[in-house]
């Protein structure tokens, strides 16, 4: 079985390491940010109401959620959904979370194409992600090429997702800078450096998951290979 091939652990243990520095980086920046009071002295809900206004986005709601850097914005109802930390917290992490979260507020609202063809993929990578491993596992097992590199395609949505989500998070950390200097919530240098340092930390986050993705898609490729020539 190759579930415990060692050149499976080559090619994923340089991932498995990006992820796990990543998600230090991240809540070490939060948790640096979040015990740092931003000078307007708002909450990551009053200002989420305060963006929304300026910006004319009325349809959308805000919702808790339960955890920890759980927040998101769905689409499907309009609903921004904020963490308890970002909701009641008036620190320069929850200001800069809140904000990034309305940045996908304002690229739905914008019918923004990076958001929409991400959004597409989500049925496609859901089935692609079993219906592909399934299809590498039955090629190999009956030493049909053909039907593993089929499954490799189809496993590849995952990757392209990935691919498609790092400008839909860039821009929507860009989009959370220019929301928070130009409303005034923000106010300081080092405010400023905050917010960049929390969202920088997020978008690595994606830029390790887009690696994750190919290194286990290219551990495929080179298992099919071998077998095809042998």
């Amino acid at each position: 079985m190759f579930f415990f091939d060692p050149i499976y652990l080559i090619f994923m243990i340089p991932a498995f390491i990006l992820m796990a520095i990543t998600s230090w980086y991240v809540r070490a920046a939060y948790s640096k940010w979040s015990r740092v009071p931003a000078r307007s002295r708002m909450t990551g809900y009053d200002a989420t109401r305060r963006l929304i206004s300026n910006s004319g986005l009325f349809g959308v709601q805000i919702q808790g959620t339960p955890g920890e850097l759980t927040d998101h914005y769905d689409p499907r109802n309009k609903t921004l959904f904020l963490s308890n930390g970002v909701a009641n917290g008036a620190s320069v992490a929850s200001l800069a979370i809140a904000a990034h979260e309305l940045g996908h507020a304002q690229q739905d609202a914008e019918e923004y194409f990076p958001l929409k063809f991400r959004a597409a993929l989500v049925p496609l990578v859901n089935v692609g992600s079993n219906l592909g491993w399934i299809l590498i596992m039955i090629g190999l097992f009956l030493q049909l090429t053909q039907i593993a590199w089929l499954g490799v395609l189809v496993f590849s949505g995952g990757a392209v997702f990935a691919l498609a989500t790092l400008p839909v998070e860039f821009d929507a950390s860009a989009r959370a800078k220019r929301l928070l200097a130009d409303s005034g919530i923000i106010q300081t240098e080092e405010e400023k450096r905050g917010v960049n340092s929390v969202l920088n930390a997020a978008a690595l986050t994606y830029v390790a998951g887009l690696v994750t993705a190919i290194l286990q898609l290219l551990y495929y490729v080179s298992l099919i290979s071998g077998r095809s020539r042998d």
